[in-house]
């Protein structure tokens, strides 16, 4: 080993390192070719804590023994199939439906987004010019045309949802929607209404997912508010790309997985 020690000899262990250790270590340390370090402060400041020391120890030991399972897993796996090999008749086969029913279901989501993308399209001129029902109504067919069910609820004492919808893994969205005459200059969409959607998605909904859209703007203490409470919140810019540039519902949040399953499979 290279290296002085403060009060050993070259090559000699510390005290707190038993021989027997301290040789299996030096013997590793030089069959894998790493560099010689030795197990005490390069300033000479004393022993380094033995937590570190296990660490040292730890790395040689733990790639050693990875190497020889990892050549224990290969040669036993050609033994295994050796002994089956009828494997090599099933395995190629299982592969390919596998690969077949994979891109089957691609192509079937791809002619089903391509669908998508060709419904239903509204500008923010006309989204501002429709009346507070007639918006409602216009949000839950945007999210029909991402494949939700959904449905319009917004009445009197309709508990802060205005459009129940559910998605294709039968995940609860509630939607409240405020609709703006000047849009972004209309008065903005506050933490009171934030805190009723927040009081009544889940325990009178049973939602997953509370959704405030608008076509305005939303204070500035409601977006650090939303995202404390996981209320998504979708403003003018953002309902300009929802509906009219047609991306679905999910990548204008962000934050939110799409459906694994596909509308018309959903159970």
């Amino acid at each position: 080993m290279v290296g002085e020690f403060a009060s050993h000899g070259e090559g000699e262990a510390p005290e707190d390192v038993p021989s027997v250790l301290w040789d299996s270590l030096e013997g590793i340390w030089e069959d894998l070719g790493l560099p010689e370090r030795p197990l005490w402060n390069a300033a000479g400041a004393g022993p380094r804590p033995v937590a570190e020391k296990v660490r040292l120890a730890a790395l040689p030991i733990g790639l050693l023994a990875a190497a020889v399972g990892f050549v224990w897993l290969v040669v036993w796996l050609g033994a295994w199939m050796n002994d089956h090999w009828g494997i090599y008749a099933v395995v190629p086969q299982t592969v390919l439906m596998l690969v077949a029913v994979c891109g089957a279901a691609m192509e079937r989501r791809r002619r089903w987004e391509e669908r998508r993308s060709r419904g239903l399209r509204m500008t923010l001129s006309q989204l501002d010019a429709v009346s507070h029902q007639e918006f409602e109504s216009l949000v839950r067919d945007l999210m029909r045309r991402d494949g939700f069910t959904a449905e319009r609820v917004g009445r009197a004492g309709d508990d802060a949802c205005d459009v129940r919808a559910v998605d294709a893994d039968r995940r609860i969205w509630a939607v409240q929607c405020k609709h703006r005459r000047d849009g972004w200059a209309g008065r903005a969409t506050g933490v009171e209404v934030l805190q009723q959607v927040n009081g009544t998605a889940g325990p009178v909904h049973g939602a997953r997912f509370a959704v405030i859209v608008t076509n305005g703007r939303f204070s500035k203490p409601a977006a650090p508010w939303a995202a404390r409470h996981g209320i998504r919140l979708v403003d003018r810019h953002a309902l300009q790309q929802w509906a009219e540039e047609r991306r679905p519902l999910w990548e204008v949040l962000g934050d939110v997985r799409r459906p694994w399953r596909l509308p018309c499979r959903a159970r």
